[in-house]
């Protein structure tokens, strides 16, 4: 069988280049041409409490990310209730103390920080009524969230849930080299979403049969472009697999930054609601994704390669020498959860900021030292994740776009319910 041709391939999901083609609600010149009133030299607060929120995750040191998604959440629902029409000092202060009681709540240990940042917001906002109420409106709506989300099953040791795979048969996941580690993250599909209304809800059909022609060509591409020592992944397909190596939150939470530098969207209220949509609804499709998982409960490609010489299907020869450029996380290959995120990710993107960001965006990772990668559209985006899945050798393509399409489905669904 001949090696299939990867060289950053179109996506061919008609819903995603329709969504991602147009811009639903905001177009993109008039996205791009908004300024931030902050921008011109006073202190941006949505930075500012931006950055605390990102200490707050740095020192909470969580040991799964839908949890640091759940912070970012909720934190930011708060301030996005606090503010509602509010604007000028009311929305400053209200935005202030939201995510400071949010956060001080959740990080305990990071409250003297937190209340000096608090500090350093109130001190440069005129005293008065408005900038009281802010504060009142902030404290009762983190109040209000913290109490909703209570018992949400987001907290580490809910998420992780311990999983016996139920046998060794061909195609079931089991544990992978080089560590050979339990599945994690098994209780996350159980968790409560913020918006969307069961976890299943858009669930994927089931994987390729293991004697199917499609199984055999995502078998043979991941074989040839994911393995470490591969000699058809070129230096630059390389890098970008290792570029997306980190978990997704973080690589999205650098862009996010940069978008709300350039003063995208206009307003404070307007920059909360970003923030607040675009947490709860990837953290929704993060639920949606590992509930498939642990449905499907589908063998990685190291496992699969290794293993399956599959009868009726000569072309899935087993390597018991191969090794992918990455090791895969310890659970279910399908869907892909960063695919699943970009989905959701580019969804809220383009429906609040049209297909293009304010301004290109560069990414970097310490996982690929001298690398960076600057995008000019969400589409580019989504191509690169679902393509470096692939040439990690930790996915299969079939699986990358699975995780993908959920990811916009439940984006559109939560966008449609969403009311901050």
């Amino acid at each position: 069988m001949s090696v299939p041709r990867c060289t950053r391939p179109p996506l061919r999901l008609p819903m995603l280049a329709l969504l991602l083609a147009t811009a639903l609600l905001v177009p993109a010149t008039g996205a791009a041409a908004q300024v931030n009133p902050q921008a011109q030299g006073a202190p941006d607060t949505v930075l500012q409490w931006f950055d605390e929120t990102q200490a707050a995750l740095v020192t909470a040191d969580y040991p799964t990310q839908v949890t640091n998604m759940r912070l970012w959440a909720i934190s930011w629902i708060a301030a996005s209730r606090a503010i509602g029409p509010g604007h000028g000092p009311f929305a400053d202060a209200a935005l202030a103390s939201a995510v400071h009681d949010s956060l001080a709540a959740l990080v305990p240990a990071r409250a003297p920080q937190l209340t000096a940042a608090l500090a350093a917001t109130l001190a440069r906002l005129p005293r008065g009524s408005a900038t009281s109420r802010g504060v009142a409106a902030g404290r009762a709506a983190a109040a209000r969230i913290l109490a909703e989300r209570a018992g949400d099953g987001l907290d580490p040791a809910s998420v992780n849930t311990p999983f016996t795979p139920p046998s060794d048969a061909p195609g079931i996941w089991r544990p992978t080299p080089p560590g050979f580690n339990p599945a994690v993250q098994a209780g996350q599909g159980r968790a409560r979403p913020f918006l969307l209304d069961r976890a299943d809800r858009f669930r994927p059909s089931p994987p390729p049969s293991l004697t199917s022609p499609q199984y055999a060509r995502d078998f043979a591409e991941t074989k040839a472009f994911g393995r470490l020592d591969s000699t058809v992944r070129t230096p630059d397909q390389s890098s970008v697999a290792l570029l997306w190596q980190p978990a997704a939150l973080a690589n999205w939470t650098q862009m996010l930054r940069q978008v709300l530098a350039a003063g995208v969207p206009r307003s404070t209220g307007d920059r909360a609601r970003l923030l607040a949509t675009f947490h709860a609804v990837t953290a929704d499709a993060y639920i949606a994704v590992y509930e498939a998982k642990y449905v499907y409960l589908r063998w990685r490609p190291v496992t699969a390669i290794h293993l399956a010489a599959i009868d009726g299907n000569p072309d899935t020869r087993a390597d018991p020498t191969w090794t992918s450029l990455f090791p895969p996380p310890d659970n279910s290959e399908y869907p892909s959860g960063h695919n699943g995120y970009t989905g959701a990710a580019v969804t809220v993107l383009t429906e609040l900021l049209g297909p293009q960001p304010p301004r290109p965006l560069t990414l970097t990772a310490a996982t690929a030292p001298g690398f960076t990668r600057t995008y000019t559209s969400w589409t580019q985006v989504a191509e690169d994740v679902l393509n470096a899945r692939v040439w990690a050798g930790i996915h299969f393509r079939t699986s990358d776009r699975a995780g993908l399409r959920l990811g916009l489905q439940v984006a559109r669904f939560d966008l449609a319910r969403a009311g901050w």
